[in-house]
């Protein structure tokens, strides 16, 4: 009978030749899947596993992307639901995340208002009020897919997130000038911009920013949270590694003060951090 060893080497065989770019961690993920922990290689692995291992490394070879084919995915210390048609959270955007926690802990505010426009999945929101219990946190979604699943994430931590599904550019008027943090991962990918192959199994409306740059709804937003923002409140975007000059030139064209572009952990631009004036002129 054969090993898991036997098959996770297999396994990691077939991803490497389909020039995925991480086949081990890959194989380790979905023999995880399978089983249900990390097998030992010298376990014997049943012909029942062996079959379903099999097809979610040939599901895998295809390019469909691990977090779909386990139906799950990690943000930081959250296990959210994974679905096809919905944005995958990377590992980057826990650091966006983070920024925006950082922001909280210098406030005096008891019970702060956040906001997540173009929500996704809801990992980013959902990581702030369980990890800062005290917040207010709305999220926006526009999709209904995403919408959909991100209702479903809220619901196994508790609730604890406003979601509302419609546009990130007009909802929330009750709460202009009321908002403390404002965070978002919105489309920033310029439409010529070349992809991953998994990566195209996004949807378009959560990777294109629109424009030759990507940045038409980012500069949207940037106007969104200056509108939203409380005197003194912070805003926090995520965008491209190329982006960030532009969009810090937009946030004080906009009225922002101390704008800046924050830098990720293989040291690359990765998020706007900005502050809306206490007192404007």
């Amino acid at each position: 009978m054969m090993t898991w060893g036997d098959a996770m080497r297999a396994g990691e065989e077939q991803l490497a030749s389909s020039g995925l770019p991480s086949p081990h961690a890959d194989v380790r993920l979905l023999a995880e899947h399978v089983w249900g922990s990390i097998p030992f290689p010298q376990d014997l692995i049943t012909p029942e596993h062996a079959r379903e291992f099999a097809a979610t490394i040939t599901r895998r070879a295809s390019f469909e992307p691990v977090q779909h084919i386990m139906g799950k995915m990690w943000f930081r210390y959250l296990e959210l639901a994974s679905r096809p048609g919905v944005f995958i959270v990377r590992p980057e955007t826990e650091m966006v995340a983070q920024a925006g926690l950082d922001a909280l802990e210098k406030m005096t505010v008891e019970n702060p208002v956040v906001v997540d426009l173009c929500t996704g999945s809801g990992a980013i929101a959902i990581a702030i009020a369980t990890e800062k219990p005290r917040t207010r946190v709305w999220a926006v979604e526009r999709d209904e897919t995403a919408y959909a699943l991100a209702t479903a994430n809220n619901e196994r931590y508790g609730n604890r997130v406003t979601i509302v599904h419609g546009d990130a550019r007009t909802e929330l008027a009750h709460l202009e000038s009321a908002v403390d943090l404002l965070i978002t991962n919105p489309p920033y990918v310029p439409r010529t911009q070349e992809l991953p192959a998994d990566v195209h199994r996004d949807p378009d409306l959560a990777l294109y920013g629109g424009g030759d740059d990507g940045l038409d709804v980012p500069r949207t937003l940037v106007h969104r949270a200056h509108t939203l923002l409380r005197p003194g409140g912070v805003f926090v975007m995520e965008h491209g590694d190329e982006q960030g000059p532009a969009l810090v030139a937009e946030a004080i064209e906009t009225g922002f003060t101390h704008a800046y572009t924050g830098r990720d952990l293989t040291g690359r631009d990765r998020w706007l951090y900005a502050e809306k004036p206490e007192k404007e002129g």
